[in-house]
């Protein structure tokens, strides 16, 4: 018989020909016939296969369907390739270990069934590579079918393995195949997103998330080898994949596995909680030590602190990532500041010149951007130290004064308290709202263009910004400002409600406040219409 794809496959093992006369797949269905005819056609071609070996030849008319341009014609075939190797797979008729060449082996006198098991097993392999094509294709159902299909396979070849164990015990899962599906997963040429939002429910077994995570790693060193430039799509591609792995935050036992197992063994990697933190770690290092766009970097870092850093094997491995992304400025220094804060803190990171990059950060932009919140809570952890030098703090105190004079009012009722905390904080800094006894000033001798928070003289100079903010139009503005003209209470103001605040909320808030009932314009009462009683208008006009 020949087969669609113009092969002559009357001699494949297992039989002569088939005997069966099929339509011509490769352009698809002749004729109008319809998805039903493709169904119960290709139903009964994969029921002739299973049946007989001598029927072996009709898998080519199955997988010439896969080449079909049309929709419901490939997802039928798709279903009859899962239905057909799933069962072959089961019942163990493709051949096992390392794969001979098609040719080499037909052309032996090796016994008939070893022929049909590596025949077979070759076209299992090209069905496999058409699925993973399939993930390209334009319809998404084709692709989630093709998603599927293949992790079906990885789930039977792992029960089933295709290859001879070493040893007795030995774990085994088809890293081949599942490299395939993970390839596909990130493409750089086309957005995987909606596939990979569906890969996500296999993450959740315990052996899928360990191999995925070397797989991506693997697919990341093959992908950027050699190459110039990297497209965006597969930096955002290779992001979600790995931004969807979550490790659990306690040692437990690994058992939710996709591959079923009689019996897990406590010799297996896959096993252990430490052998996943050790695949997660080289997963993100293998990832983040490529130069990576920008808008991809300020991805990593917003999770970094809660995602990625508390499932490290070696935490401090990061520090090298953040401090690069630390020194870019802007935006990437705000979001890597979280990061660096649970390593200084967790960690004992050493990093020198921190406050003075720190202080170099707050430049008008910072109360506009849209890390504000998280910029002001980390700096208000940073700057709690009792230990902190008098002069640091002066410094930070004044240069948030300074910008206070041109901030907007959502941000000012956030400053205005943090200053008031540093002050309560460093009893030294309060000198900056009254100093007994001090020297008459021409000018403010702070600098705000010194770099160095040492060289500022901040700790000579006074807080008028504050003063003049008094005068602000906005009254919780003014309100918030004559703070400092009484005694700052003990116990400090907390600005965590206040990080979040916007101008829509301030807005909302004004129209809701309610005014005085009545308001007494005249003691006496009007008589007239200008209030005289005699008078003119009097006359000719009445109040009513």
């Amino acid at each position: 018989m020949t087969a669609g794809t113009g092969r002559d496959v009357s001699g494949a093992p297992g039989g002569g020909a088939t005997g069966l006369v099929c339509p011509a797949w490769g352009g698809g269905m002749e004729g109008d016939a319809g998805p039903g005819d493709a169904r119960r056609a290709l139903g009964h071609l994969v029921e002739a296969v299973l049946a007989s070996r001598g029927e072996a030849n009709a898998v080519f008319d199955i997988l010439a369907v896969l080449q079909s341009e049309d929709q419901e014609e490939i997802q039928e075939a798709v279903h009859a390739c899962s239905r057909l190797f799933g069962a072959l797979l089961a019942r163990g008729e493709l051949f096992v270990g390392q794969l001979p060449s098609e040719e080499m082996v037909l052309t032996g006198s090796r016994g008939a069934t070893r022929k049909y098991k590596i025949w077979m097993r070759h076209r299992y392999q090209s069905c496999c590579n058409r699925l993973g094509e399939l993930l390209a294709h334009p319809s998404f159902q084709v692709k989630e079918l093709a998603l599927s299909t293949l992790m079906k396979f990885v789930q039977l070849e792992g029960e089933h393995p295709l290859e001879k164990p070493k040893w007795e015990g030995n774990y085994l899962f088809p890293h081949q195949l599942f490299m395939l599906v993970v390839g596909g997963l990130l493409s750089p040429e086309e957005d995987r997103s909606l596939l990979l939002s569906q890969f996500r429910e296999y993450l959740e077994h315990d052996d899928i998330r360990y191999h995925t995570m070397q797989a991506a790693s693997n697919t990341v060193a093959r992908t950027t080898n050699g190459r110039p430039e990297v497209p965006l799509t597969f930096w955002n591609n290779a992001f979600m994949l790995l931004s969807s792995v979550s490790l659990p935050r306690q040692e437990s036992t690994l058992s939710s596995f996709y591959v079923k197992h009689t019996e897990l063994s406590d010799k297996w990697k896959v096993v252990h909680l430490k052998e996943h933190r050790k695949a997660f770690q080289q997963m993100w290092l293998h990832f983040l030590k490529h130069q990576l766009p920008l808008c991809v970097c300020k991805k990593v870092l917003v999770i970094m602190h809660d995602s990625i850093l508390p499932h490290l094997a070696q935490p401090s491995l990061m520090i090298d990532f953040l401090t690069r992304a630390y020194d870019i400025g802007g935006a990437v220094s705000l979001l890597a500041l979280n990061g660096l804060f649970i390593l200084i803190h967790k960690h004992n990171l050493e990093y020198p010149d921190f406050y003075r990059k720190l202080y170099g950060l707050l430049d008008p932009s910072v109360f506009h951007v849209k890390y504000r919140a998280r910029f002001f809570h980390l700096a208000d952890l940073f700057l709690s130290s009792s230990h902190l030098p008098a002069y640091l703090v002066a410094a930070f105190t004044k240069r948030l004064a300074r910008l206070a004079l041109t901030a907007p009012p959502e941000a000012l009722l956030m400053v205005l308290p943090f200053i008031c905390n540093l002050l309560r904080r460093h009893p030294a800094c309060r000198v900056l709202m009254h100093r007994p006894r001090g020297p008459e000033l021409d000018a403010d001798p702070y600098d705000p263009t010194e770099e160095d928070p040492a060289q500022s003289r901040a700790l000579e100079s006074s807080l008028w910004e504050l003063q003049a903010l008094q005068q602000h139009y906005h009254p919780e503005v003014s309100k918030a400002a004559s703070a400092i003209n009484q005694a700052l209470s003990v116990p400090e103001v907390s600005i965590a409600p206040l990080l979040e605040v916007t101008a829509f909320e301030i807005f909302e808030r004004d129209l809701k406040k309610k005014g005085p009932g009545s308001v007494p314009l005249e003691f006496i009462p009007a008589r007239g219409l200008l209030g005289r009683r005699e008078d003119l208008c009097a006359q000719h006009f009445t109040l009513s």
